[in-house]
């Protein structure tokens, strides 16, 4: 035990100081220790023993015809929802709704309003009584003189712009309101109201059409297509977040081809180690018996496990090195405020979940892991700059609870029906062989719907 003491304490310095290699686990002896022993003599001259021991590997990165950086132009597919095409549309709509001009109407054109025009009027208000006829006079501040309404759903309080559809210059209507129930003055929230509305004046709105030099009033430089661009990445923005995993996820596939690294089998046990143990406390987690977990727990489980795992690691090791190193080649690094940011984040989220900040643990552990995985982060996304990823867009499977309900329903009954049969109380031997025949006539049946569905 003493000579592998040893070893541990030396080897693994020796390797970093005068080879710059770093060890994993830990070192063994070549010779078994005992035998080592018998061919000792203490005091007697230097002895030299013949250790073994993995170390971190270099990564290798293949050569790509046509490429100077192999990981450049990375080539994937992964699946996701299709693009929100009616949110954009909506969207584009509402970007030029704020550029639309007001044309008035020819002096003595009597035309009603329509659905997008815009009108200046007077407003005097009410509270409403049960039968819909003026109450109490409203607050100055829900009244109001010369107030431009544009009308367009979903613009005001509900029933104002439906109300002055149809008005002309000089009428006054009578609309009947709802207030929002979110409405910051709670004593009107969700309150029916009643307003006078004399229509002052009307004009046409005339949205711009969607050309570069609209583009260019939007911002200077833009073309119709750039803005277009621009506005579906805004639009997909909170989409496309979900999907980052899956996108990840095909990105670090096709990195892990372009690259040749051999994976200690050390590192492989530790990972597989990790993961048995993991695995095992999940198993406890959702409630199977200590006893019953023991008798899992076999080195002959645990290899077979390790064999299993061995891809998925040995992958997951690769594009890990690969992140690392394409971050220090490319220069990428968290500017020191968004740690700092990240960080706060997490103590602001534990004060909601009535945890202590100071409890979260070694603070410069925490630095380091939360540098990593904006690090990562970085990497990911300009490699998906960088790379040619083909995107499934397919609707998601909707979930039939109608479906389930039925099938739980149906299984119920089996259960009852097999009950019943069980309680059924032993007779005479010929009436015991007709209700045998008889129960097996009702497991056949439920047999044959289990099949079937």
């Amino acid at each position: 035990m003493a000579i592998n003491e040893l070893c541990s304490e030396l080897i693994g310095p020796a390797l970093k100081e005068e080879f710059d290699l770093e060890p994993i686990g830990q070192p063994a002896l070549v010779t078994p220790a005992d035998v080592l022993a018998e061919g000792m003599t203490p005091g007697e001259g230097e002895f030299e023993v013949v250790v073994q021991c993995d170390v971190w590997p270099d990564i290798r990165w293949k050569e790509m015809e046509g490429k100077e950086k192999p990981y450049a132009g990375l080539t994937g597919k992964y699946r996701r929802k299709p693009f929100d095409q009616a949110r954009f549309d909506a969207a584009l709509r509402d970007l030029a709704e704020r550029y639309a001009r007001l044309e008035p109407y020819d002096d003595g054109e009597v035309r009603p309003l329509a659905m997008g025009d815009a009108c200046v009027v007077n407003m005097t208000g009410y509270l409403a009584n049960p039968d819909g006829s003026k109450g109490e006079p409203l607050p100055d501040a829900a009244s109001g003189d010369n107030v431009e309404v544009i009308l367009g759903t979903g613009r005001y309080m509900e029933g104002l712009v439906e109300g002055l559809v149809g008005g002309t210059v000089g009428q006054v209507k009578t609309v009947s309101v709802r207030f929002p129930d979110a409405l910051r003055n709670k004593e009107l929230a969700g309150k029916q109201a009643v307003f006078d509305v004399e229509i002052l004046s009307a004009s046409r709105r005339i949205l711009p059409e969607l050309t570069d030099e609209f583009a260019d009033q939007v911002r200077p430089g833009l073309t119709v297509e750039t803005l277009k661009e621009e506005l579906r990445k805004a639009v997909d923005s909170q989409d496309a977040q979900e999907y980052v995993p899956a996108r990840n996820e095909a990105l670090g596939k096709a990195l892990a081809e372009v690259m040749e690294v051999e994976v200690p089998e050390t590192l492989v046990t530790n990972q597989a180690r990790e993961k048995y143990a993991l695995m095992m406390t999940d198993m406890r987690d959702n409630g199977m018996a200590d006893e019953e977990i023991k008798k899992l727990i076999s080195p002959e489980n645990f290899d077979k496990y390790k064999e299993l795992s061995r891809e998925g690691i040995v992958r997951d090791f690769k594009i890990s090195m690969a992140v690392d190193e394409i971050a220090r080649l490319e220069g990428i690094s968290v500017p020191a405020y968004q740690i700092e940011e990240q960080i706060q984040a997490l103590k602001d989220q534990a004060r909601k979940e009535g945890q202590n900040p100071e409890e979260m643990g070694d603070e410069e552990a925490m630095r380091r892991k939360v540098e990593s995985t904006l690090e990562r982060r970085m990497v990911y996304d300009f490699l998906a700059e960088n790379a040619q990823l083909e995107v499934e867009y397919a609707e998601e499977e909707k979930f039939d609870e109608a479906l389930l309900e039925k099938l739980a329903q149906e299984s119920l009954e089996r259960e009852q029906q097999q009950q019943q049969l069980e309680q059924q109380p032993q007779e005479e031997e010929g009436e015991s062989g007709k209700e045998d025949s008889a129960g097996v006539d009702i497991v056949a049946e439920s047999a044959t719907a289990v099949v079937e569905e």
